[in-house]
């Protein structure tokens, strides 16, 4: 039996991680866990203002479907080396595999165009505004970040950036 994996995605808003995360997710069947939903979630049942419960209520689902052999889709901005190796520590906490996936769209036109565009698919959650992305607190990752799959989603086709993601984490994975 192989171990189950943590696929950690990391991304500003826009960029394309949810989808990738989403495609990923049915494509090997993992259970699939979006921060915002959660964050949305714990506002809508329990009125107060959400700053890290959300991935801290995250972080045990996770556990507890990794812990039963499920591999798991962590969907989030994750901008901040913290969350990152807590993530990171859930996966190495059950001797299970992880796999750091940031997903970027280096074309600004084209990320403004997709913010401003986009519809929330969360209920009640209020999407960020193209100035509230730029000015988002987002750490850059570290070139010896462990793990570590990026993707570009810059003028690419969303089926050409899920063919891209599943060809690189089949190479990673050798």
């Amino acid at each position: 039996m192989t171990s189950p994996i943590l696929y950690i995605f990391s991304g500003l808003p826009g960029s394309g991680k949810s989808t990738l995360a989403k495609a990923l997710a049915r494509v090997t069947k993992a259970s699939y866990l979006r921060i915002d939903t959660v964050e949305q979630g714990i506002r809508d049942l329990c009125q107060f203002k959400v700053e890290g419960e959300g991935y801290r209520l995250s972080y045990r689902v996770a556990s507890d479907n990794l812990e039963l052999g499920n591999s798991v889709i962590a969907d989030s901005c994750n901008p901040i080396e913290l969350t990152r190796e807590e993530w990171q520590d859930v996966a190495n906490n059950l001797n299970a595999q992880f796999i750091n996936i940031e997903v970027r769209c280096s074309d600004k036109t084209e990320h403004k165009q997709r913010v401003e565009e986009r519809v929330s698919e969360v209920a009640n959650l209020i999407l960020p505004s193209w100035q509230q992305v730029v000015d988002r607190e987002y750490h850059p990752w570290n070139s010896n970040s462990i793990n570590l799959v990026k993707i570009d989603t810059a003028g690419k086709s969303i089926e050409e950036s899920i063919e891209e993601l599943l060809q690189r984490l089949k190479a990673h994975q050798r």
